[in-house]
């Protein structure tokens, strides 16, 4: 297994601003929106590419992104390419004329639609230099790309230990650039709205710190905990657990998760359970007391169950009955909560129209305002 403490620094180069994802879809649809205007007017469209490192969602972003819009989606990987042909196609003769026929992924039908190319700095010099003049013009020598059709690409940082081939200036400045970043809160609600296994999100929320790593990443971990799903009671299955584990995440979060595990913060309070609780203090108050304030206290805990209960909320539309509100008031108002985490949690409740009830009550109020 590698080990992460021995792990070796390097300095990654990136290009363009480094950003959450929800800021690198925003600047998509913009140049998207951009492109087709362009187009529109007779001038060249620009690419971009999203930087980033491996495992963070790039793919699934753009993938997202055509979705979402109803756009035609077209795929390539050019580290897979073994000679140009792959790229511009081979040459066929009839009649005695030599002329080219394109490769079979090349979209045909008029667009909207984006073409990605992903990890294109995995490619080998000859096909990223062929890739270069297809960023130009939108087409190669036999054959171009429809008309309102986007290009996309993915790119892994140089610098580092990654095995990529450098891009050089004339390559870099046919293209915008932006760089993902892994954002632990933007995740958490992505997590949600896709059916994360609970405890999962609660492991990444209360220890962010162990996202990153060499086999460790954003995608491997929700492999994991999709590996998991079916194990109702984690603390019976632990060998089980350990080698799921070990198949596919570094050591220290090997580690890590397996202390969560046996400290018993898989079996945190889950915000349904907040919400629907029928005796709040026996259900809610004394587990977290029991949990968060055992010697020092567990202020990335409380953090965690915070962020869940808003996206919880958030994500289902929840519409708080009576009951209901009065339990999430009173966690709002649990006294060991820090009050810059209910703050938090208070502005992300406030910016949802239909949770703006929870907010009126002026304990509350006077709550927030008196440990500002």
């Amino acid at each position: 297994m590698a080990n992460q403490n021995n792990k070796p620094k390097h300095n990654y180069l990136y290009y363009g601003t480094k950003t959450s994802a929800s800021e690198v879809k925003r600047l998509l649809e913009h140049s998207i929106r951009m492109n087709e205007l362009a187009e529109v007017d007779n001038k060249k469209k620009s690419p971009i590419c999203i930087w980033g490192k491996h495992g963070i969602g790039k793919t699934q972003l753009v993938e997202t992104i055509a979705k979402e819009k109803g756009y035609k989606f077209a795929y390539i990987a050019p580290a897979q390419f073994e000679e140009m042909g792959d790229l511009v196609g081979m040459p066929r003769i009839a009649d005695g004329v030599t002329s080219f026929v394109a490769p079979d992924w090349v979209p045909t039908e008029e667009g909207p639609g984006i073409l990605l190319i992903d990890d294109a700095n995995r490619a080998d010099d000859r096909i990223l230099r062929g890739i270069m003049q297809l960023l130009q013009n939108y087409e190669l020598i036999s054959w171009k790309l429809p008309k309102n059709w986007q290009i996309i690409l993915t790119a892994n940082p140089d610098g580092g230990d990654y095995s990529v081939t450098p891009m050089d200036d004339a390559m870099l400045t046919r293209m915008m650039h932006v760089t993902m970043d892994f954002d632990v809160k933007e995740w958490a609600k992505w997590a949600e709205e896709n059916g994360v296994d609970q405890r999962g999100i609660n492991f990444v929320l209360t220890y962010p710190e162990m996202v990153t790593g060499e086999r460790t990443t954003p995608r491997t971990l929700v492999q994991f905990f999709q590996s998991i799903t079916s194990i109702e009671d984690l603390t019976k299955e632990l060998g089980l657990l350990q080698m799921l584990a070990d198949s596919c995440l570094d050591s220290n979060t090997v580690a890590s998760f397996m202390a969560f595990v046996n400290n018993n913060l898989s079996k945190l309070v889950t915000p349904e359970q907040i919400v629907n609780s029928t005796n709040f203090k026996k259900d809610v108050l004394e587990h977290l007391k029991g949990i968060v304030m055992k010697g020092t206290l567990r202020v990335d805990i409380l953090a965690t169950l915070c962020t869940r209960l808003v996206n919880y909320l958030v994500i289902n539309n929840i519409k708080p009955n009576k009951e209901q509100l009065i339990n999430i008031k009173e966690f709002i108002k649990i006294d060991f909560i820090p009050n810059d985490i209910r703050l938090s949690m208070a502005q992300d409740l406030v910016s949802a129209q239909h949770l703006k009830p929870i907010m009126a009550d002026p304990e509350i109020g006077k709550l927030l305002l008196k440990r500002m």
